[in-house]
């Protein structure tokens, strides 16, 4: 029941990782729409106020220094209480300022409301300018050239700031300049007439280069902005990616234990019927507890004897497959023969093979050394390949069986008839699990499908390759490889004694007699 409990547990916080996921995602796939439409300053108004805000206010140390600064400094030509009504007026704006942008920074329904903070940050820049302005007041009426000249720095240096601190917000930036920019005209034409034109085209000049840097600024800002709304959609797919893969893979998990424990249930619950039929149909075939008085009888034991091995026969391939698709097919490995293994097998299916008629040659390169496998598992490919070959190919045709070195120094089983061939559009067919083709189908032949998928499942199991080539009409060749790692001793026997480099050898009588 705990078990239980935890995955239900595990379960729900994986489904609400998932549909929070999803909807970040609807949210940056929206995004990525309206960007597409052009309407980039509408997706990203409430970042570019709060980039506003949060300049704004780390500068609001700095640029209340530098008004103290320049009241100073003013008050060598100004009288100390006029500087005072303009520093306070510039300190009130700079307050008001800071102070809603603080606010800003702090709510968290920012995004709610958006034009009215537009609307506070441009008129609090606006009012900033202008204060800034004003010390053209104080020092409209003064002669002095270096007076001029000071003014006409200080507010240089104060459009150039604006425009790099408002960039994100170009209405304020205007707001801002538009007083600057009218108080300089203001301070420089009656300074000497025609002689100041030159001061005041570089003063425009230079306010104008500002509004383009500002301009700069602000599309990088936007550029930037759109660069991280496609890296977090990137970021928020990947998660979505990888959450689907888990949940897929808990689920695949979850269908392979229900798979192997209904496995496991059934083999028993099927074998242990099994046994009993094959048993007393085997009692009743041979007649021990007397003869049958109708010979049905005796036809009919045959029948359900046979079909019980041939349901046994499924129930282990099912069995097989699943274990070794599962991971928990164990090899008992020992050094084995190769060559011994695939003779013990032509033996074993010499009678079949004589009963179609059909030549068994094989082609055993001598020398072989030891390999180490499992000789169950390589007995039951060898088998499984053979008795397919066999099966498929038609009277009077060959089979032919090489075992050998490979070129890189491992040994193979290549076993090749001379049947009709797979279609090259089939060949995945046949090695799917329960897969047949065409041909096996029309011709109603015997088999499960399971035996190629299961001889490719316990080579891979040993590190080696399965091979399937075949054409229409020529034939159809399975080649099977073991890696140089499996080899005992790689380097090849030199007995005078033994065959030559190879030897050819037909399987005697498998002919049947006509």
């Amino acid at each position: 029941m705990k078990h239980v409990t935890a995955e239900t547990e595990e379960r729900g916080r994986s489904d609400h990782v998932l549909a929070a996921t999803s909807h970040r995602l609807r949210w940056f796939h929206g995004v990525r729409a309206r960007l597409s439409d052009g309407r980039r300053v509408s997706v990203f108004d409430v970042e570019l106020l709060r980039m506003f805000a949060e300049r704004h206010r780390g500068a609001t140390p700095a640029m209340g220094t530098l008004a103290f600064v320049v009241a100073g400094v003013a008050t060598i030509w100004v009288p100390v209480t006029d500087v005072l009504i303009w520093l306070s007026l510039l300190c009130s704006a700079m307050v008001v300022l800071s102070g809603w942008t603080t606010t800003f920074l702090f709510r968290s329904d920012t995004r709610v409301g958006s034009r009215q903070w537009t609307l506070r940050f441009i008129l609090g820049e606006g009012a900033q300018g202008a204060a800034w302005a004003l010390i053209v007041a104080l020092l409209l009426h003064v002669r002095d050239p270096a007076a001029q000249t000071f003014v006409l720095f200080v507010l240089l240096l104060v459009a150039a700031t604006t425009a790099m601190l408002s960039a994100t917000l170009p209405a304020a930036v205007y707001a801002s300049l538009a007083p600057i920019t009218i108080a300089i005209v203001v301070f420089t034409r009656p300074v000497s007439g025609y002689a100041a034109l030159p001061l005041m085209t570089l003063a425009g000049a230079a306010v104008v280069f500002f509004i383009v840097l500002a301009r700069r600024l602000y599309g990088t800002a936007v550029e930037t902005l759109v660069a991280q709304a496609e890296k977090d959609a990137l970021i928020v797919e990947l998660e979505q990616s990888k959450l689907n893969s888990d949940e897929a893979r808990r689920r695949a998990e979850e269908a392979s234990l229900a798979k192997s424990r209904f496995l496991a249930t059934m083999s028993h619950e099927l074998r242990t019927p099994l046994n009993a039929i094959l048993g007393f149909s085997e009692v009743m075939k041979g007649e021990l507890f007397g003869p049958h008085t109708v010979s049905a009888y005796r036809e009919y034991s045959d029948d359900i004897h046979s079909s019980g091995q041939h349901l046994l026969m499924l129930i282990n391939e099912i069995l097989d497959l699943s274990r070794v698709e599962a991971g928990r097919y164990e090899l008992k490995e020992e050094s084995v023969a190769l060559a011994h293994v695939v003779d013990d097998c032509q033996r074993l299916l010499a009678l079949r093979a004589g009963k179609r008629n059909i030549t068994l040659v094989d082609l055993v390169e001598g020398g072989l050394p030891l390999i180490w496998v499992d000789e169950r598992a390589i007995r039951q490919v060898i088998l499984n390949l053979l008795s397919n070959a066999i099966k498929f190919t038609p009277h009077g045709g060959t089979v032919t069986i090489k075992v050998g070195w490979t070129v890189q120094g491992g040994q193979y089983v290549s076993i090749r008839d001379t049947g009709p061939g797979i279609p090259e559009a089939e060949i995945p067919v046949v090695m799917s699990s329960f897969g047949r083709g065409t041909l096996a189908q029309k011709n109603a032949e015997e088999g499960s499908g399971l035996g190629l998928p299961i001889v490719k499942g316990l080579i891979e199991l040993h590190g080696g390759t399965f091979t399937l080539k075949s054409k229409l009409r020529e034939g159809t060749e399975v080649i099977v490889i073991l890696p140089p790692e499996r080899i005992i001793d790689p380097t090849p026997q030199d007995n005078s004694e033994s065959v030559p480099v190879r030897t050819e050898r037909r399987r005697r009588a498998v002919r049947s007699a006509a």
